[in-house]
């Protein structure tokens, strides 16, 4: 039978931290988790937004535990006072849903001088990650999962020399490299973490074509962009609903049998029920995914030493 929101368990007890909470995606992602009895940290760049995603959880789970905190991913500072704040007030955490993000944009920086899509979507979930790991490890089994693309499957080379597309840019080529990193992060942690007999596991989710927010902003972002107006349109004749389209990062999240390395993805590729999905080898060379680590920490200076995290949580 098809995977639904019913079929998560019991979550209370738990903190999820979902970024992009205050839409689409993420604040479908947020009232499951709340409904099934997790505090739900709703972090979010958008305030007043976040706030209006707050009151319309309550209204549907009366019981709803949440908070919603500062989060842009556009800035290492913000990002890193997040942390602060959420570790300050958690001992742990039990599930990090990396979901948000930006598309197809036009080239654009963060405040760190990142090309903003690699930045947002990858960059800034690789930081965030590792500064939650510490706290992430002191659940009995907790989980990060990271939310890709099919845009992946069309994504511009990494070039080590070129990080943020300063030579050649393209709005879509680049959205699809960031879905690449957004999967090579997840599968290489989950090695990691593996390699270091932790029981903290990290799993990918793609949400198929979803009717979200994602859609009106990329063609805000872009007036006139032929493209991003033809998505905008189609994605309300045949996509899925973001609710539909958030069951694979919960079902990543939350199935007792879903294991670390793993993909979840609409059974049809861009629709359908949640499944787990293979990954083709030539899409996780180990030498792509060293080289994403390296420079991700490059830039973005956190050190990710995933064996010395778990290590110090032991000692």
């Amino acid at each position: 039978m098809a995977w639904t929101a019913d079929d998560i368990p019991d979550q209370s007890g738990r903190v999820a931290v979902v970024t992009g909470a205050n839409g689409g995606l993420g604040l479908e992602t947020s009232r499951q988790l709340a409904r099934k009895g997790a505090h739900v940290v709703m972090a979010a760049r958008n305030l007043d937004k976040a706030a209006t995603a707050e009151e319309d959880i309550r209204s549907e789970v009366a019981n709803a535990s949440l908070k919603v905190y500062p989060l842009d991913l556009g800035s290492l500072a913000s990002i890193q006072g997040a942390v602060e704040q959420i570790s300050a007030e958690h001992a742990q955490v039990d599930l990090l849903i990396n979901n948000a993000g930006v598309m197809a944009t036009p080239r654009l920086e963060t405040a760190d001088g990142f090309e903003l899509q690699f930045g947002t979507n990858h960059l800034a979930h690789f930081a965030l990650t590792a500064q939650l790991m510490p706290a992430l490890l002191k659940s009995r089994a907790a989980r990060v999962v990271t939310v890709t693309s099919t845009a992946r499957h069309f994504a511009a080379e990494l070039d080590p020399t070129d990080v943020h597309m300063k030579r050649e840019y393209s709005p879509w080529r680049s959205y699809g490299r960031s879905k690449l990193a957004n999967l090579h992060f997840a599968v290489e942690l989950n090695r990691r973490l593996n390699d270091s007999r932790s029981a903290v596991t990290s799993l990918v989710a793609h949400p198929g074509y979803s009717n979200t927010d994602l859609q009106t902003q990329s063609a805000r972002a872009n007036p006139g962009g032929a493209s991003q107006g033809f998505f905008y349109h189609v994605v309300r004749w045949v996509g899925m609903s973001a609710a539909r389209g958030a069951l694979s990062q919960l079902r990543a999240a939350t199935d007792p049998t879903a294991k670390g390395g793993e993909l979840y993805a609409p059974r049809w590729a861009t629709n359908g029920p949640p499944e787990r999905r293979p990954l083709l080898a030539r899409s996780i060379k180990s030498e792509d995914l060293e080289l994403l680590w390296k420079v991700s920490e490059k830039e973005t200076g956190v050190e990710f030493d995933v064996a010395e995290l778990v290590a110090e949580s032991r000692r």
